[in-house]
């Protein structure tokens, strides 16, 4: 048993509750975690479970707590009071809103960054050709748009093969058409290297096209948890996709908008003879 950075402790395995997750192969196990700052209690006793290649995206308004739970995942919060219990892999990445790249090293160098492989430079390339920036490795990053700086720090972060890939909201700086574009690439580079994912995210429309099962926080504990399956999250399925999304906006205290009455052609009035 070792110790987890915040106060928490860290275990190889411990019984998991949620019938979704294998307890011996389980990827991510969180028991009983609470995180405070000073007085402030932000999460107050989280249980998750997320099975390996499972994508969970992590709902809530701010403050309830969202970015706390990613940042204990990865042993970030080293300031914060804490305890309960976390189990995660071994290999664990995670990608910001902001790229966080540093603008005194190349693309290639921001990649390979901390690798100390014989093979970094090699895969780092493949990483790059995976995020569609092949030919781009001397670039500097004041010269790329910030579609192409998430890229890299995609790149960066799946170079290293995780079995957990950490997201805080990844694409919440682009534009609407940018982002479009990057959840397809995210899809596609998850199916590929299948790691688990826990994507922190405000978009509830963002949510339900990327994951496989969705978490809503609220006042630091989860309050709903709902599986999306395949014909929700492409629309094939348009009466689910627009249920569950109702369903999560009422979780997070908003009032979905009601579709608009159809407007029917006004009746020519009748015309006496």
């Amino acid at each position: 048993m070792a110790a987890h950075p915040g106060g928490l402790t860290a275990v190889a395995s411990r019984p998991l509750t949620n019938p979704s997750a294998d307890a011996a192969k389980a990827a991510v196990s969180v028991r009983d975690v609470v995180r405070s700052f000073g007085p402030k209690g932000v999460l107050n006793g989280v249980d998750l479970d997320i099975a390996p290649g499972e994508f969970v995206a992590l709902l809530g308004p701010s403050g309830c707590g969202k970015s706390t739970l990613l940042r204990a995942l990865a042993g970030l919060d080293h300031d914060v009071r804490g305890s309960g219990v976390i189990s995660v892999p071994d290999r664990v990445s995670v990608v910001f809103q902001d790229s966080r790249l540093l603008p005194w090293d190349t693309v290639l160098g921001n990649v390979t960054l901390g690798l100390r492989e014989h093979d970094a430079e090699s895969r780092a390339r493949r990483a790059l050709a995976e995020v569609g920036l092949a030919g781009r490795e001397k670039a500097w990053p004041h010269e790329l748009s910030g579609g192409e700086q998430q890229r890299v720090a995609l790149a960066r972060s799946l170079v290293r093969e995780p079995q957990l890939l950490l997201a805080d909201e990844p694409f919440g700086a682009l534009d609407a058409l940018t982002r479009i574009r990057m959840h397809g690439l995210l899809q596609d580079l998850v199916a590929a290297h299948r790691p688990a994912v826990l994507l922190v995210t405000h978009d509830v429309d963002e949510a339900i096209a990327l994951a496989d099962r969705i978490v809503v926080l609220d006042h630091g504990r989860i309050a709903t948890v709902r599986t999306v399956a395949p014909g929700i999250a492409s629309s094939a399925d348009a009466a689910g996709h627009e249920a569950l999304r109702r369903d999560l906006l009422t979780g997070l205290g908003v009032e979905a908008p009601h579709a608009p009455e159809p407007v029917h052609p006004a009746q020519p009035a009748a015309v006496g003879r």
